[in-house]
């Protein structure tokens, strides 16, 4: 996700200091990865040279000065932009998964412990999400359903190539 346009649209709602778009940035999207205060900040200094966003005044604190940040007309156009354009859909041809079980079998190894481990590991994924998802909010439950989707499209493959494992290691064999 580009940070620089989730933060543009925090600030939609009015403007804010870096530590609140940080906490609002966490709370909406930083479940299993929370931002920096250095990448907030960096975004906003770059943000505020593009013109997107603009000083809204300086408070003066316990430690450094707190600058309040708010969107310009430009950085609405820029956000109404970004979420007009659809994303790119994800091919996964390059994954490690599939290069895990390629080179199992070509080294004599077992293909099918690969397969089995990572079954085992997408299963506790997805039964930890389910727990997130049954006491999160709708925001919260979508996103782990989207991730669960994910994780389901990535059993079906583990069980196809489970169920074509000879097969492929007699097209890896030859």
């Amino acid at each position: 996700m580009s940070i620089g346009h989730a933060l543009l649209g925090l600030l939609e709602s009015g403007p804010k200091h870096g530590y609140d778009l940080k906490r609002a940035y966490d709370r909406r999207f930083g479940h299993n990865r929370s931002l920096h205060y250095g990448q907030v900040y960096s975004t906003l200094s770059r943000l505020l040279k593009n013109g997107l966003v603009t000083e809204a005044g300086v408070e003066a604190g316990d430690g450094p000065d707190r600058k309040r940040y708010a969107i310009t007309d430009a950085g609405v156009t820029d956000v109404e932009g970004w979420l007009n354009t659809p994303e790119k859909p994800d091919v996964y041809l390059q994954n490690v998964l599939h290069a895990k079980v390629v080179l199992a079998l070509l080294s004599g190894r077992s293909a099918t412990d690969v397969l089995d481990s990572q079954r085992a590991a997408h299963l506790a994924t997805m039964r930890e999400l389910t727990r997130r998802k049954t006491g999160g909010d709708l925001a919260d439950q979508l996103i782990c359903d989207h991730a669960l989707f994910h994780l389901e499209a990535d059993l079906r493959w583990l069980e196809l190539t489970a169920a074509r494992i000879d097969q492929l290691a007699k097209e890896v064999a030859g």
